[in-house]
């Protein structure tokens, strides 16, 4: 196999992974082909986020194998992080930096003007990010992973803390993504929402898959 050309955007094999003496996932497998959208759904503590932070490498599985883009999350991260993109709980973002400073930062490059633009923030450009509120935060955060221009992005949340015109933004963002080809896995709440683009769908609860739809290969 070609490094990084993979038959398959995700393949995940008997993930768990345990905080303490509890298991937050267990026994999770599924294969996603490139270009879909999937929807992980399920209740709070169902692993979902768990589930996005082992695929992007921000945590290691206990047990089980998994592939991004066709590297390995355990002993390939850092081609696996060159390949993808995470949107989590925790922004990431430098307080004390300006929101053009934080994308800067990150790749220096004449996007930035145009990605603040596209995320509703072009007016506060050279504002501090600590004083942006929770919604401001997680649209800069949007334009943090557009500027990467991954082929596999993890949204955990992505309406939480926005107003129905960043839901807009959101519901945008993603279908340019797909239309480019991108691979898309969001965990949410908003199934009613999410349903609507979705190409399929896990459910997990108490960290097993208990149901799939659609068409994830």
């Amino acid at each position: 196999m070609i490094r990084g050309v993979a038959q398959f955007a995700i393949e995940a094999e008997s993930i768990a992974r345990r905080y303490g003496r509890r298991w937050a996932l267990a026994d999770v497998s599924f294969r996603l082909a490139p270009g879909r959208v999937m929807m992980v759904a399920g209740r709070n503590g169902s692993g979902k986020s768990t589930l996005l932070r082992v695929l992007a490498t921000a945590i290691r599985p206990d047990r089980g194998e998994a592939r991004v883009a066709g590297f390995d999350v355990v002993h390939e991260r850092e081609d696996v992080r060159r390949m993808s993109a995470l949107l989590s709980h925790y922004s990431y973002l430098y307080d004390a930096l300006t929101a053009k400073e934080n994308l800067d930062v990150l790749r220096n490059s004449g996007q930035t003007p145009a990605l603040l633009e596209r995320v509703g923030l072009a007016q506060r450009a050279g504002d501090p990010v600590n004083t942006f509120s929770a919604g401001m935060r997680k649209r800069l955060s949007f334009a943090r992973v557009l500027l990467q221009q991954p082929r596999i992005v993890f949204f955990d949340e992505p309406y939480g803390q926005l107003d129905p015109e960043g839901f807009a933004l959101v519901d945008q963002v993603i279908g340019e993504l797909k239309e480019s080809g991108a691979t898309v896995l969001v965990a949410t709440h908003q199934v009613e929402h999410v349903t609507g683009y979705a190409d399929c769908s896990i459910t997990l609860e108490a960290g097993r898959v208990i149901a799939t739809a659609g068409a994830l290969e």
